[in-house]
């Protein structure tokens, strides 16, 4: 099915205000290319884009292609689920959105130590196990979020599952809060395929530093920055394939055109990657969002906090900007401020990177108000 996977969780959209507004016409054009390539993952979840991703897969791939000529994977939203009785719901609505008979890849979402406790309670892996086999599914697995020991009892426990999607990037390959490389090692060691997720880290690791890029274009000027990260997640031997968040036919055609036949990083690139670049992306010190959005959906101030980190790391890199300020002014119109935030901590409750959002939206604050 080829390495690079179309992640349908940062699709273009129609109003960059409203995430439901997919620009469908766009991301019809855009599956026609990937296919055409060769590639047929596609990977989507019940809450992408405030739950419409799933019923975009119907108009742009279902209804439109042969089933046996794409694999679809989907997730059940293991943190939304109030009572077991919810997974079967959940499911059939998931079923009817998408308009497929079963799902090639159907996954526990966002997998986490906090989490894994009422996932046994609620017998959620045996859940998915019995739809592997009643034919819904091909194969199960999940996505993870945490300390590579969480992951090595999870699958000690769960031999049953066949792959694991981890936030994997060259950034994040020795950071001692994500741990891809020792989560990584883990997924090897009991024997499962990963699924790669966040290669460019939400976009950051495709915008980098003056320095970072000018290092990284002087060894290849014709590859993107974004490509510099999806080749190093798709040069590691037991990934199966790498999710990449397109959101623009431009992408598409960047990404499709060199994982067509990439080959891996050799030495010298991957440690230009891990030891230099790292370096330098940490030194401009951006808040690391990837924009997944998680955070907002129970902010009791409704705060915009993704959009207002990514205006806080574009001033850092183009400061005295006014048009950043005017933007956050925009955006405080229909929601909170930064400097609103009660320090409830839901949002940090749930951020699969970790963040101490309150803490940055002080700053962010400072920077804007």
């Amino acid at each position: 099915m080829g390495k690079l996977g179309f992640g349908l969780m940062r699709l273009p959209l129609l109003n960059a205000e409203d995430s439901k507004s997919i620009d469908k016409e766009q991301v019809c054009q855009m599956a026609d290319l990937f296919l055409e390539r060769g590639f047929t993952y596609f990977d989507t979840a019940y809450m992408y884009h405030e739950h419409e991703s799933e019923r975009a897969v119907k108009d742009v791939i279902a209804k439109r292609y042969a089933r046996d000529t794409y694999t679809l994977a989907t997730k059940l939203p293991i943190f939304q689920l109030k009572k077991a009785e919810d997974m079967e719901r959940i499911f059939n609505e998931q079923l009817e959105k998408t308009g497929e008979d079963y799902f090639d890849y159907y996954l526990l979402h966002a997998m986490s130590g906090e989490r894994y406790e009422s996932v046994q309670q609620m017998d959620c892996f045996g859940f998915i196990a019995r739809k592997k086999e009643d034919g819904k599914v091909r194969h199960i697995g999940f996505s993870f979020h945490d300390k590579a020991e969480v992951l090595d009892r999870i699958l000690t426990d769960h031999p049953e599952v066949e792959f694991v999607q981890l936030q994997l990037n060259y950034l994040d390959w020795e950071d001692t809060k994500v741990q891809s490389r020792r989560c990584y090692e883990t997924a090897v060691k009991h024997g499962k395929k990963v699924v790669v997720m966040e290669p460019v880290k939400g976009g950051t690791l495709a915008k980098l530093p003056a320095e970072a890029e000018k290092l990284l274009h002087s060894m290849h000027p014709n590859w993107s920055n974004a490509s510099w990260a999806i080749r190093f997640a798709a040069s590691l031997e037991h990934v199966m394939v790498v999710l990449s968040g397109m959101s623009s036919l431009e992408q598409m055609e960047d990404n499709s055109s060199y994982m067509q036949e990439m080959e891996p990083l050799t030495d010298e690139e991957r440690n230009l990657l891990l030891g230099p670049v790292v370096d330098l992306i940490h030194e401009a010190a951006k808040i690391p969002c990837t924009a997944c959005r998680y955070c907002v959906e129970g902010c009791p101030m409704n705060i915009a906090i993704p959009d207002y980190f990514a205006l806080y790391n574009s001033e850092l890199t183009d400061r005295g900007n006014p048009l950043y300020k005017e933007r956050y002014q925009e955006l405080t119109e229909g929601n909170g401020k930064a400097s609103d935030c009660v320090e409830c901590g839901q949002c940090e409750s749930v951020c699969p990177q970790h963040i101490r959002v309150t803490e940055w939206l002080k700053k962010t604050a400072k920077v804007f108000e």
